[in-house]
């Protein structure tokens, strides 16, 4: 499947005028760690937090939901979230740990699931993983670099970044600036290019804004600790969802870009392949998904 196994897909939003105000399109993934966390279902959880440097995160363990929200929001640079796994668990003692993932780092965590080799008795401690829809991801100097040239403003005068209807926003206190996404091609990381995965489809529970409308979420629940907190959240209150709209911007939009994503790097990696060059997946474009042996 394209998408990925999963037990229900919907638009969703948190109804938390806190969260909406300081999240990322919908809030899911902030309204359901704070959630998880006030039911402890977690006792802490992993997330890209704010560090020194403004839009440069840092893998960080939250304990408290002040702490959740003031990681609130979506960074276009990579965060380490993995490397804090053994940190959470061993040094803070978690138990039930939350972790926020993209989908190369989703792949890594049920890779040090399956073979727990230097994690023995962590990587069993992530309770819930919410992974974020991820076209690609640049080096934090990269970002810098092309918001400068293409927006024309100061990087630290950015409040918000997003992508949107095939553009990239950058967000000041005075303006809202936009240009083609394609401008950005060429500053993301090498490994972007052979992800196969846009829906973080190894996850629990997977969210980002394609195919919602704005403000809203796309959602799906893929396993049954997933299915079960996030339908927690709803009859709580905390959480309202909305049917997946099926037509050009909704779920077909969805998986338009899912599998332009999976033909692209298929592409790369039988050229590389070619090449004699090394590459993280052994099926071929006319073999199985390369997915299915993650």
């Amino acid at each position: 499947m394209v998408l990925g196994t999963y037990k229900q897909i919907v638009h969703a939003r948190s109804t938390d005028k806190q969260i909406q105000k300081i999240s990322q399109d919908g809030g899911i993934a902030t309204g359901l760690l704070c959630f998880a966390l006030d039911e402890k279902i977690i006792d802490g959880a992993v997330v890209a937090g704010p560090s020194d440097e403004m839009w440069k995160p840092e893998p960080t363990v939250a304990l408290s939901s002040d702490e959740i929200l003031a990681a609130a929001g979506t960074k276009y640079t990579l965060s380490p979230n993995l490397w804090m796994v053994k940190e959470a668990v061993r040094q803070n003692g978690l138990e039930k740990a939350g972790i926020v993932t993209i989908p190369c780092q989703t792949m890594g965590l049920r890779k040090m699931q399956s073979y727990p080799i230097g994690v023995r008795f962590v990587a069993d401690k992530i309770a819930l993983d919410i992974g974020i829809f991820c076209t690609e991801n640049f080096p934090f100097e990269s970002l810098k670099t092309f918001i400068t040239a293409k927006a024309g403003v100061n990087f630290d005068l950015v409040e918000k970044m997003d992508i949107g209807k095939g553009k990239f926003w950058v967000h000041t206190a005075d303006d809202v600036i936009s240009f083609p996404i394609k401008e950005t091609h060429g500053y993301e990381q090498n490994g972007c290019k052979v992800c196969l995965d846009l829906v973080s489809e190894l996850s629990d529970i997977s969210t980002g804004s394609i195919g919602a409308p704005d403000n809203w979420s796309s959602v799906l629940t893929r396993t049954e600790p997933g299915e079960t907190i996030f339908s927690q959240a709803v009859d709580a209150g905390l959480i309202e969802t909305k049917p997946m709209d099926e037509g050009k911007f909704g779920l077909e939009m969805l998986t338009k870009l899912a599998k332009s994503k999976k033909e692209k790097a298929m592409k790369e990696i039988d050229q590389r392949k070619e090449l004699g060059l090394p590459v993280p997946y052994k099926a071929s474009s006319e073999k199985e998904d390369p997915l299915a042996n993650v």
